[in-house]
């Protein structure tokens, strides 16, 4: 019973094996009067190599404080214009208990040392007039007396700011009200009110407090494919086109390409930058996801066809060409530059003449 199974079993396999073969055969040797063609047209090839990234300005400053503290207040807002020198942020002293303390302390001992400089610059005075302190001495003391005079001061000021937030130095107040340092759109404040501030050191980088860009010069940073960095050059000229403004034309030139790629998913990437030329109607922001067309080659007014027609075999390029309701000829032909979805045709073919579709195999 079992060995019956078994052999009516291969006999269907086998049989179906036969029925899809054949299928094949047929599908493929059709060319019967129903098959398409594509007429030799004039176009324009452009050769383009593709670049994702992103819209950014070209120089974008990040707004720091040098003194530490707590935010007090926010005198401007995520795009709003400002001047350079204008009130950004207020940044409030809070110094610890010990802080305070020691900057107090600091001022009285300063100025014990300065009363006792005192006593003894009018003591050696007296003595200078009756002959009996030279003149180099007394300059020591005199010059004693004058740093510890600018010791006081200093300990003086650093417990005014650390108390008030703001002193006078000179005729120079100096406050603790961050100033724009540029003339341009506030793009990100990264602070609100009540966030702790660390100043910018020569050891520490410190809160960025917001960012500011002058939105005059705009850059598409992005990446290319390695195989296509080969074939670029800075001049170029580049068409960009980004997802949230379908209806701008956006045009750019080639600016700069990395010397040296990076990795991402399993590819090699080079960051390139474009210089992005202003466009009147269409507000870019800092931010816009966009792609990048560099343009490598363009070809004008030049006999085109689709790519899929040509066929290639034993070094020939090949295509079939239709000369009469029931007659074609296998012809072969000279092509140029390729977009991926046309060919240029530079010899083989006059306008107007109609190259036959592939035809379609089909599996059953």
């Amino acid at each position: 019973m079992k060995r019956g199974t078994k052999i009516l079993a291969c006999t269907v396999v086998i049989g179906g094996l036969g029925a899809t073969a054949f299928a094949v055969s047929s599908a493929g040797g059709s060319e019967d009067g129903e098959t398409g063609t594509v007429a030799v047209e004039r176009g324009e090839i452009v050769d383009r190599a593709l670049a994702v990234g992103r819209i950014e300005p070209l120089v974008e400053v990040s707004v720091k404080s040098q003194l530490a503290g707590v935010v007090r207040r926010m005198f401007k807002e995520p795009g709003e214009y400002v001047r350079r020198g204008q009130p950004l942020v207020e940044v409030q002293p809070n110094p610890t208990p010990i802080e305070l303390v020691e900057a107090r302390r600091n001022v009285e001992l300063r100025d014990i040392e300065l009363q006792q400089l005192v006593r003894q610059r009018d003591r050696l005075s007296a003595l200078r007039g009756r002959g009996f302190v030279s003149e180099e001495e007394y300059e020591t003391v005199a010059r004693q007396f004058d740093e510890a005079s600018l010791q006081v001061q200093m300990a003086t000021e650093r417990l005014a700011l650390l108390s008030e937030g703001r002193v006078t130095i000179g005729d120079e107040a100096v406050e603790t009200v961050i100033t724009s340092p540029i003339q341009g759109f506030i793009l990100e404040k990264m602070v609100e009110i009540g966030d702790p501030v660390v100043p910018l050191t020569t050891f520490q980088e410190g809160t960025a407090l917001m960012t500011m860009a002058e939105m005059d010069e705009l850059l598409f940073r992005g990446t290319v494919d390695e195989i296509d960095v080969g074939r670029l050059a800075e001049g170029m000229p580049v068409e960009i086109t980004i997802g949230a403004l379908p209806d701008a034309r956006i045009e750019g030139r080639l600016t700069k390409i990395s010397l040296k790629g990076r990795d991402e998913e399993n590819a090699t990437l080079f960051p390139v930058e474009i210089a992005v030329v202003p466009v009147d109607g269409a507000a870019l922001r800092a931010g816009y996801s966009a792609n990048a067309h560099v343009i490598i080659e363009r070809r004008s007014d030049v006999l085109v066809i689709p790519e899929r027609l040509v066929r290639f075999e034993d070094e020939r390029t090949l295509v079939t060409v239709r000369l009469g309701p029931e007659e074609t000829e296998e012809r072969e032909i000279r092509t140029g530059l390729s977009d991926g979805i046309s060919v240029e045709v530079l010899d083989g073919l006059a306008e107007g003449e109609r190259v036959l579709e592939p035809p379609r195999r089909e599996i059953t």
